[in-house]
């Protein structure tokens, strides 16, 4: 397969990147104290928050009719951040957590991995291919959601 979508390769190459950091432990000292502090860990959460809800406008340009035309533009923007998500996440944390945070962390990763080769990369006109592909992605996308609402909570919760 050879693939000629920029924003695939991006998002490859910082997913990638993402976990060599992580596996061979490649760390910032500067970037892990700042995420040990209270406002940063808020703040960079409420950036990649924000940055998923933006992904859900993608949805709402393809189920309301006066924001139809505004989808291809919203398409091309949801995939370009989707490449940048690795970032994102790397940003607000560089570990995967544990155990409901390590479910959200490869539920998310698995999704981004999964937006990454889209239709468009696969090249396939199979519908079946089409839905099975889009159920999933929007089913991983609802549970990142939910998932992140709930670390939301907690983190309010017993702050």
């Amino acid at each position: 397969m050879v693939i000629n979508n920029k924003s695939t390769w991006v998002g490859v190459v910082l997913l990638s990147a993402f976990f060599l950091q992580f596996f061979f432990k490649l760390e910032w000292e500067w970037l892990l104290d700042l995420q040990q502090q209270e406002m940063y860990k808020r703040w960079s959460g409420l950036a990649l928050a924000l940055f998923l809800v933006f992904q859900w406008l993608l949805t709402a340009t393809r189920v309301i009719k006066k924001l139809r035309k505004y989808a291809m533009l919203v398409l091309n923007l949801h995939k370009w951040l989707g490449a940048l998500s690795p970032l994102f996440f790397y940003i607000h944390s560089v570990s995967l957590g544990y155990g409901y945070l390590l479910l959200l962390s490869y539920v998310f990763f698995s999704n981004t991995l999964l937006g990454y080769f889209n239709l468009d990369v696969i090249k396939s006109n199979s519908d079946l291919l089409f839905k099975g592909w889009m159920i999933t992605h929007v089913a991983l996308s609802v549970i990142v959601t939910i998932m992140m609402v709930f670390h939301i909570i907690m983190v309010f919760y017993y702050k």
